[in-house]
């Protein structure tokens, strides 16, 4: 199959909601403003692909589950919005663009990325948008595992770690539970977010899981690689911060050939993972192949 098309071809899907959607928001000039700087500024949109690659490989047609995949987009664009200001890794440019608190001040940037959190738990409850029914159990079901990911017990509790052990002895146990967290459980949960939508059964999600799992922990180090060895243009944002800041990473701890065979080994385990799907699956195993050849 042909990857890069069909990452293009789900990527406009979910613009092609996010844009109107984002200019039907009520909300003040500026935070309005604000939030879709940053949200339509471009992206790979990985988060809702990867839902709608794993409710297709689930038997189902991602269209009908757009707006429920694109609330993936708004965590994690809040996310970064927040990771970029001054007091956490103070950074100017963001997708190719500078910084939302360097277009509209710190106390913006911070509201901005709130709102756009608790407007993603508003999309994910508007049954109204989506083309499928889903029923209340399997919907309180997808947001818990959203929320889940999203806060405390995942990325949030992983960015913490992160700020907690930067300039702290390299270990391994330390690195392992912080790209767990920061990066691959909203990962993890956009895989299963096809799974819950689909009614998928015990043994089809179990092996979702075992793949968001892998993959979202080999993104993390893919993306500690490039900080190290991509450049500004290809990356859209700063590089070497992490060295900078003295950053737990899987290049800093084993090395960068190590890290990329280790990377290499998480993709093959994910994909090994789907084995028992059906070749509706093959986006998910190509994805994973993608993430580990990216250059942004």
């Amino acid at each position: 199959m042909d990857i890069k098309k069909y990452l293009k071809d789900k990527r406009e899907l979910v613009d092609t909601f996010l844009t109107p959607y984002f200019d039907s928001l009520a909300s003040p000039s500026v935070l309005k403003s604000a939030m879709s700087y940053s949200i339509l500024a471009g992206g790979k949109r990985v988060r809702p692909i990867l839902a709608l690659a794993s409710y297709e490989a689930c038997g189902g047609t991602a269209e009908d589950i757009v707006p429920f995949a694109s609330a993936l987009e708004l965590i994690h664009t809040y996310s970064l919005i927040h990771d970029d200001l001054p007091a956490m890794d103070n950074d100017d440019l963001r997708r190719g663009k500078p910084t939302s608190h360097k277009v509209f001040g710190e106390g913006m940037a911070v509201l901005a990325g709130d709102a756009l959190l608790t407007e993603a738990f508003y999309l994910l409850s508007l049954q109204s948008l989506a083309r499928v029914s889903v029923g209340r159990p399997a919907l309180i079901r997808l947001i818990r595992d959203v929320a889940m990911a999203a806060g405390a017990y995942g990325m949030v509790g992983g960015q913490a770690e992160d700020i907690l052990c930067e300039n702290k002895t390299a270990n391994g146990e330390d690195l392992a539970f912080i790209h767990a967290h920061k990066t691959g459980a909203l990962i993890t949960a956009s895989v299963r977010m096809g799974g819950i939508l689909a009614n998928a059964g015990r043994k089809e999600f179990r092996a979702l899981t075992r793949y968001g799992e892998n993959i979202g922990l080999a993104f993390q180090i893919i993306d500690d690689i490039l900080d190290v060895s991509g450049n500004t243009s290809e990356l859209g944002k700063s590089t070497g911060s992490d060295e900078r800041k003295k950053k737990l990473t899987f290049p800093a701890v084993y090395g960068i050939g190590p890290a990329a065979r280790k990377a290499e080994g998480l993709v093959h385990e994910g994909i090994g993972a789907l084995e028992d799907f059906s070749e509706k699956a093959d986006p998910l195993k190509q994805i994973a192949l993608y993430i580990l050849r990216r250059r942004n």
